[in-house]
């Protein structure tokens, strides 16, 4: 059967690589295009600037002698200091949060007088904006990274927290009866299926935490800190630089792509069992 053209452009495997990149080239040069009209780059910023920035922070010794880019060559040269320090708060947050919001999940869908008694308090804590914590966060461990991990910590745990919860609670009661019949303990129930049958949900609610945690970092740094791509991106704006405030989004963004691949990639490996689930090879 021969193919037709919309099947030869349609968006599968390495084509779909393509039209995405095609659609990133795009949004860049109308984002150029929109920047060189008036003064919209003071309001917008512009591409080839950010990019100088960014060339700056990461490749400041691969900048030849009279480089094209007009301003931004000053450059950061402890950029990796503010990138570390806001990737350890994320990663702390997320590890954090999420070992937080598993056992604590378990637990309450396990008992569920503790979660009868319990239920009204999470949904009060849950229902409260947590950035109204920070001043009492920065209070209590100062403005280091603890404050921001702190801070992270609360709006990770609870996507977990709900996601295990629910997760555990839908288990299937023919699955449950089936096991205990062949006579599994408490703790091999736990092993063999609730966390299985929480396993989907808990990914799932991983790829949501991990845009929550760099959230809480740079809020955190926003609020009070010396350090940070927050930080950075604070100053810039003080000094009414979008170019540099942009900078430091795409560097925020493509961490959190990074981190948000890991996640998937560790998904993958450990969700093969899964009825449905994605297959490694087949995606490379």
């Amino acid at each position: 059967m021969r193919k037709t053209f919309l099947d030869r452009i349609r968006p599968t495997g390495r084509r779909l690589r393509v039209w995405q990149l095609a659609l990133l080239g795009a949004l860049l040069a109308l984002w150029q295009l929109a920047s060189s009209y008036g003064g919209l780059a003071f309001f917008v910023g512009e591409p080839l600037q950010v990019a100088g920035r960014l060339w700056s922070w990461f490749l400041p010794w691969a900048l030849p002698p009279n480089a094209w880019f007009p301003d931004g060559l000053e450059g950061h040269a402890d950029v990796y200091v503010h990138l570390g320090v806001t990737l350890l708060e994320t990663v702390l947050a997320f590890g954090l949060g999420t070992a937080l919001g598993l056992a604590l999940g378990l637990w309450l869908a396990l008992a569920p007088m503790a979660g009868a008694i319990l239920d009204p308090f999470i949904k009060a804590a849950n229902s409260m904006p947590r950035v109204i914590l920070a001043p009492l966060f920065g209070l209590w461990f100062g403005l280091g990274v603890w404050s921001k991990v702190a801070l992270a910590v609360t709006l990770v745990f609870f996507v977990v927290f709900f996601n295990v919860y629910q997760g555990v609670r839908e288990v299937s009661p023919v699955a449950l009866a089936n096991a205990r019949m062949l006579g599994a303990t408490r703790r091999q129930l736990l092993r063999t299926v609730y966390l299985p049958s929480a396993t989907s949900w808990v990914f799932s609610s991983l790829h949501t935490s991990v845009g929550l945690a760099f959230v809480g970092a740079v809020v955190g740094e926003y609020l009070g800190s010396a350090r940070g791509v927050g930080y950075l991106i604070l100053q810039a704006e003080g000094t009414f630089d979008v170019n540099t405030v942009c900078a430091g989004i795409w560097v925020l963004t493509a961490c959190a792509l990074w981190l948000d691949a890991a996640v998937g990639r560790l998904e993958r490996r450990l969700m093969k069992w899964q009825p449905g689930a994605p297959d490694t090879e087949a995606q490379h």
